[in-house]
């Protein structure tokens, strides 16, 4: 905790020292992250491993499962967390003892979420006699709310309740031995909450239980395999967790059902497929990742932010994701336009910057929420998801046509826009300040502590008008202004267009320095100009809130060396006395954000720029684990083949990290949707030199979906449909 200004500290602001390798699951609100032997080892509380652990609503469930054999860790031979959703571990024994000789003993692990963790251990002797030793699996479960992990001290915590088993191998059951079968940690919260990890053995049973260490004595002939295993599920007040109605009760089950449900959802989106089979892995990693950063909230799924600290439903990452992901599924739009429009705003609460019609900041569910430690319940410091949700509400009609959404939520988007202007009035645009004691400092997409800097360096302080959220409210005016018309309310229609006529002739006027030609990043409380080199502008590039000849300037400006540094747009100039090629957003390059400013340069017919972006991010994206693009990495320059500098800390997967694959494929493609009027536009499609074909299987606009071919021949990329089911006119335009 900050003690200066009692602000929570900003997501991961400290790199320290580097994390070790991890595996990372996904199912749902359930994520593991183990290392690479699948182990969360006793020490996962220090620096190096505080992500470690199975979480479910902001909560860690476990917080130790290490498998040792004979007290001594395993040889790792391989793993791979590549489905998303399960991992498995081939690993040997160490020499254990004169007559077991190393590698001669496999374990093959094997760990499934699904409701719950499944676990199944195969242990084959592949000595030529039979040999004798021990197997444990080690649990432990802290119960720590996120925010703890992160480094919030807290003064009180609740009590760890005893095992609620014996501490005795069996029980005795009409006088025979029985195994126990079961072992439950459990935790009691400062509001009265009940948590528990049940743990519940299955194949061979443990031979004896050693406070939270279950051990197997295995005695096995010579290629004799055991097999070992236990499910693990987790309770709130004696209510099962899990939004899953009928949870597994094995691995196979858990296993198979998840199969089930993926193929389902992939039988619904849509299919992007190359000619280049290292593009394709991209592509197929980011649909998986997609599938795994679905999330229940309520009687809907929307997009988790990422792994492991942003696992839960955020306003501006959730919408930002949904509108990259159009393309892709359009029902990831609608339901997290249902989802916030659930937890609108609906009051005056400086404590969670609530105020009527806002869009949310983020939700969390653990201890320190329930007990108002935190404001997120939910928390609302977020100046830019309010106008994203009503692009959104825009984009995703545009792509359906479905009146029913539309109607349900327009008295949302109505709460929505009445924020917006009522915020409007003190300045004429847009602006943030932080009220809540707890709360974000700043309250954009670059939302570190640190970020908001002149071009000497300084902070900014006051009430901030960003750049691209003016864009944003623009953007959001104009479109609704469409939609108020097809509604029959001609004022609002007018007002509103009006109103962002106003509004672009005052931001070129007030953001605009003309001694660096371009624009600047914010407008402090005082009125002054916050004058840096950031992406920020590159972000109003698609909206049409620049004058043209501006708007050529800022892109230029961008591809500048001390932007562009080969792999992407940095978020801060490097010749700033505030730039860090390492700082979270004074220095690092973002994939959305990039994917954002590619749309734009596209949109103003700079198309060998907007691949030149593409391209980058590609490149970096193969050189990253599973080829899946992380949260942010180093601003450090490209140098020769040299792989892109890793930011530790940044999560993976990443919702619009994962998102910006399916807006880049979309700003190639040029797709201009109109369900409304059965029409579908395909502008001056271009594929970069590095892809020659490129399919498009399964498109949905409005009730038609599509197949679409493209082929490129040097500078020229033709498309053509090669099946329709639907009466949609596809008009394609050179």
């Amino acid at each position: 905790l900050d003690t200066e200004t009692s602000t929570i500290p900003e997501w991961p602001c400290v790199l320290g020292e580097s994390p070790q390798p991890t595996l990372t699951l996904k199912d749902d609100d359930l994520f593991l992250i183990t290392d690479h032997l699948g182990n969360i080892a006793g020490y996962c509380t220090d620096d190096r491993n505080a992500s470690m652990g199975l979480f479910c609503n902001d909560t860690r469930f476990l917080s130790r499962l290490e498998l040792q054999i004979d007290k001594r860790s395993p040889v790792l031979l391989s793993s791979t967390a590549e489905q998303g959703f399960t991992l498995s571990v081939l690993c040997a024994n160490p020499k254990l003892q004169e007559d077991i000789r190393a590698e001669t003993i496999g374990i093959r692990r094997e760990i499934v979420l699904n409701g719950g963790l499944f676990e199944q251990v195969e242990v084959s002797n592949y000595n030529t006699h039979g040999t004798k030793f021990e197997i444990s699996i080690s649990f432990a479960a802290d119960f720590l709310d996120l925010f703890e992990i992160r480094g919030f001290n807290r003064e009180q915590r609740g009590q760890e309740l005893r095992l609620a088993t014996p501490p005795v191998a069996t029980v005795e059951v009409d006088g025979e031995p029985q195994p126990i079968n079961q072992l439950i940690m459990a935790y009691k919260g400062l509001d009265g909450s009940l948590m528990e990890s049940r743990i519940e053995f299955a194949h061979t049973q443990p031979t004896r239980l050693e406070g939270n260490t279950a051990i197997w004595e295995l005695d096995l002939a010579s290629h004799q395999t055991a097999i070992l295993g236990y499910r693990l599920e987790l309770f709130n007040n004696n209510h099962s967790i899990s939004p899953i109605i009928r949870t597994p009760t094995n691995l196979v089950q858990a296993k198979s059902a998840q199969l089930v449900e993926e193929e389902h959802w992939r039988h619904e989106v849509s299919h992007f497929r190359a000619d280049k089979s290292t593009f394709n892995r991209i592509i197929s990693r980011a649909e998986q990742d997609i599938y795994i950063l679905r999330q229940t909230f309520g009687k809907g799924k929307s997009i988790s932010a990422g792994v492991p600290w942003f696992s839960t439903l955020f306003g501006r990452d959730s919408l930002i994701t949904a509108s990259q992901c159009l393309v892709l599924d359009s029902s990831i739009a609608r339901e997290t336009l249902r989802v916030l429009a659930q937890y609108q705003g609906q009051k005056d609460d400086d404590w969670r910057d609530e105020q009527p019609g806002k869009i949310l900041h983020e939700l969390r569910l653990g201890e320190m929420a329930r007990c108002q430690e935190i404001p997120h319940t939910p928390y609302y410091g977020t100046v830019d998801a309010t106008p994203l949700w009503l692009m959104l509400y825009s984009e995703y009609y545009a792509w359906t046509g479905d009146r029913e959404t539309l109607d349900q939520l327009w008295c949302n988007a109505m709460a929505a826009m009445d924020w917006i202007d009522r915020n409007f009035h003190a300045t004429g645009y847009l602006t943030y300040s932080c009220k809540s004691t707890r709360g974000l400092v700043n309250q954009g997409w670059k939302d570190s502590g640190d970020c908001i800097v002149d071009r000497k360096g300084n902070q900014a302080t006051g009430a901030i008008a960003l750049c691209e959220v003016q864009a944003y409210v623009y953007a959001a005016k104009v479109r609704l202004s469409q939609i108020a018309r097809l509604k029959k309310r001609i004022d609002l229609a007018d007002r509103w267009e009006e109103e962002a006529r106003d509004l672009k002739m005052r931001f070129n006027r007030d953001f605009w320095m003309p001694d660096q030609d371009f624009c600047a990043i914010a407008i402090d409380g005082d009125g002054n100009q916050i004058d840096s080199i950031t992406s920020n502008p590159g972000q109003c590039l698609s909206f049409g809130m620049l004058t043209d000849d501006k708007a050529h300037s800022v892109a230029e400006r961008l591809l500048a060396p001390d932007m562009y540094n080969g792999w992407g747009i940095r978020t801060l100039s490097s010749l700033s006395p505030a730039y860090n090629p390492m700082g979270y957003h004074v220095g690092s390059v973002w994939p959305h954000d990039n994917s954002l400013i590619a749309l734009g340069l596209r949109s103003l017919g700079l198309v060998d720029q907007a691949l030149e972006v593409f391209q980058g991010l590609v490149d970096m994206t193969l050189e990253q684990p599973y080829q899946r693009p992380p949260e942010l990495f180093c601003g450090y320059q490209r140098n020769g083949e040299k792989e892109p500098v890793k930011y530790p800390v940044a999560c993976s997967p990443q919702a619009w990290a994962t998102g910006s694959i399916f807006q880049l494929l979309q700003m190639i493609l040029n797709l201009v949707p109109d369900a409304p009027n059965n029409c579908l536009r395909i502008i001056d499609p271009a594929l970069p030199e590095s892809i020659n074909r490129l399919s498009l299987r399964n498109l949905r606009v409005g009730t038609t979906i599509l197949d679409l071919e493209f082929e490129r021949s040097d500078k020229t990329t033709a498309c053509r449909v090669e099946r329709k089911r639907g009466n949609l006119r596809v008009v394609i335009e050179a």
